[in-house]
C-alpha cells in the first residue's frame, strides 16, 4: 500500500471524507429508521443507538497508539474493509430470529472501526497539506462527509421505502418486504465500502510514517502525555466552550427535524412521507449542500479563517429559522419546504467547514496533531450527542413551533463567543 508517484488532493480528499461519513450517519440515523421498520420499541432503539455511537466520542483515548504502529493509510484502509464487511454481516443478521441483539453488536464493531477510521483519516489530510491546501480543500472535505450524510439519510432510506412497497405489492408480509429492503440497502453498504478501500489502497498518500515505540506501555504514557498537552495548550478551555456551542443549534434539531417532517399536521409536523423525505434531502438538500461547501473552502482560502468564521458561524446558525417558520405555517407546497431545506442545508454547508478548519489549525497544531484533533472532534460530537439526547423531551414539552424559537436562542452564545475568539497561530502558516 505505498505510495508511488504524488496524487492530487480531489484524487483522494472528497472519496476519503465520503468514506468517513457513511458509517458515522448510517449508525446515527439510519439505523434508527431500520429499527422502527422492524418493529423495535422506540425506547431501545434511542437506546441502544445512542450507546454505539460512544467511539466517536472517546476516540482520543486509542488515537496515541495510530502514532506509533503502522502508517495512518495502512488504518484508514483497513478501517474501510472492516466496515464493510460488517455491514455485510449485519444484512445477514436481519434474517435471525434474534436480528436486534445481533445487529447492534456489529454495528458497535462498525462504530469501533468507523471512529478509528476518522483519527486516520484526518491525521492524513494534516499531514499531506500545507494550512493554505487545507483551506483550500476543506469545503471538498465537508461537502462528500456530509454528501455521505444525504445519500444515506436521502437516497439509501428513499431506496428501502421503494424495495419496501414493491415487494408489497408482490404479496409479501411486512415484515417480511422490510426485511427485504433494508438487506439490499446494507449489501450496498458494504460493497460501496470495501470498493473505497480498494480505491484508497492505490491511491491515498502514507500520512507520514509510524512515529515509532511498539509496546503498550509507551502507547499509555503517550496518551497521558496526549491528555496533558491537549489541556494546556493556549486558550483551550475558551476553544472547548466554542466547539460546544457552535453546533449546539444543530444539535437539537439533527434528531427532531426528520420527526417534524413526518408527523401529522394535527401534531404541529408537515406530513410528510419517507420517500418525501429522501428526495427533499437526497435532491434538493444535497445540491445546496455542496455548493455551500464547496464555496466556503474557496472564501477562506481567499480570506483567512480569521477574517471570515464569524460569516460563517452566521451563515451556520441562521438558517435554523426555516424549520421555525415552517412549523408556524405548515405549508403544504413541495416548493416552499423544499426551498426551506435547500436555505437550511446551504448554510449548513457553507459554516460547519469553518469549524473544521477552525480545529485543524487552531486546536490540532504541535506534536500530537492527529491525536489533538480527535480529541477535539470528540468534544464536539459529545455536545452534538447529548444536546440530541434530551432535544425529544424538549420538542414534547414545548410542541415543534415554540422548540425551533428556543433552538435560535440557543444559538446566540455561539455568535458571541465567534465574534471575539482569539486565534493561537496566525493564517497561512503551517505549524509541526
Amino acid at each position: 500500500m505505498s505510495e508511488k508517484r504524488p496524487v492530487s488532493p480531489l484524487a483522494w480528499v472528497p472519496s476519503l471524507y465520503f468514506a468517513m461519513g457513511l458509517p458515522f450517519v448510517v449508525l446515527n440515523m439510519v439505523s434508527a429508521v431500520l429499527f422502527k421498520d422492524l418493529g423495535i420499541p422506540d425506547a431501545r432503539i434511542a437506546f441502544w443507538t445512542s450507546l454505539i455511537m460512544w467511539p466517536w466520542t472517546i476516540k482520543f483515548l486509542w488515537s496515541p497508539f495510530l502514532e506509533i504502529f503502522r502508517t495512518k493509510k495502512f488504518f484508514v484502509v483497513a478501517t474501510q474493509l472492516l466496515s464493510g464487511v460488517m455491514f455485510g454481516v449485519a444484512a445477514l443478521a436481519l434474517h435471525l430470529p434474534s436480528f436486534f441483539a445481533v445487529t447492534v453488536a456489529v454495528f458497535a464493531v462498525v462504530a469501533f472501526s468507523g471512529a478509528t477510521h476518522d483519527i486516520a483519516a484526518d491525521g492524513v489530510y494534516m499531514s499531506e497539506l500545507s494550512t493554505r491546501d487545507q483551506a483550500k480543500y476543506i469545503g471538498w472535505q465537508g461537502a462528500f462527509y456530509n454528501l455521505a450524510k444525504l445519500v444515506a439519510t436521502g437516497g439509501l432510506v428513499w431506496f428501502a421505502g421503494w424495495l419496501y412497497e414493491r415487494s408489497s405489492a408482490e404479496g409479501a408480509a411486512a415484515f417480511d418486504a422490510y426485511v427485504h429492503a433494508w438487506t439490499v440497502v446494507l449489501a450496498i453498504l458494504c460493497g460501496l465500502l470495501l470498493l473505497l478501500g480498494c480505491y484508497h489502497g492505490r491511491m491515498l498518500p502514507s500520512g507520514a510514517a509510524a512515529a515509532g515505540g511498539h509496546s503498550l506501555g509507551e502507547g499509555l504514557r503517550g496518551l497521558k502525555e496526549v491528555i496533558a498537552a491537549f489541556f494546556t495548550k493556549k486558550h483551550i478551555w475558551y476553544y472547548i466552550a466554542f466547539i460546544i456551542l457552535y453546533r449546539l443549534g444543530e444539535g437539537f434539531v439533527m434528531k427532531i427535524v426528520p420527526l417534524f417532517l413526518k408527523a401529522d399536521t394535527a401534531a404541529g409536523g408537515l406530513g410528510l412521507t419517507n420517500q418525501q423525505i429522501g428526495l427533499y434531502y437526497g435532491t434538493f438538500g444535497a445540491g445546496a449542500f455542496l455548493v455551500g461547501s464547496l464555496l466556503a473552502g474557496y472564501y477562506i482560502a481567499a480570506r483567512g479563517l480569521r477574517r471570515t468564521l464569524f460569516t460563517l458561524c452566521c451563515v451556520f446558525n441562521v438558517p435554523f429559522v426555516v424549520y421555525a417558520l415552517l412549523a408556524f405555517f405548515q405549508p403544504s407546497s413541495m416548493w416552499l419546504v423544499g426551498g426551506g431545506i435547500v436555505v437550511e442545508y446551504f448554510g449548513y454547508g457553507f459554516g460547519f467547514v469553518g469549524l473544521t478548519l477552525f480545529m485543524i489549525q487552531q486546536v490540532a497544531p504541535g506534536r500530537h496533531q492527529m491525536a489533538h484533533y480527535a480529541f477535539a472532534s470528540g468534544i464536539m460530537n459529545l455536545s452534538v450527542m447529548l444536546t440530541g439526547a434530551v432535544s425529544g423531551y424538549l420538542s414534547d414539552w414545548l410542541g415543534y413551533s415554540l422548540f425551533f424559537v428556543v433552538v435560535m436562542l440557543a444559538t446566540i452564545p455561539a455568535f458571541v463567543m465567534t465574534r471575539f475568539i482569539p486565534f493561537t497561530y496566525p493564517d497561512g502558516n503551517k505549524t509541526e
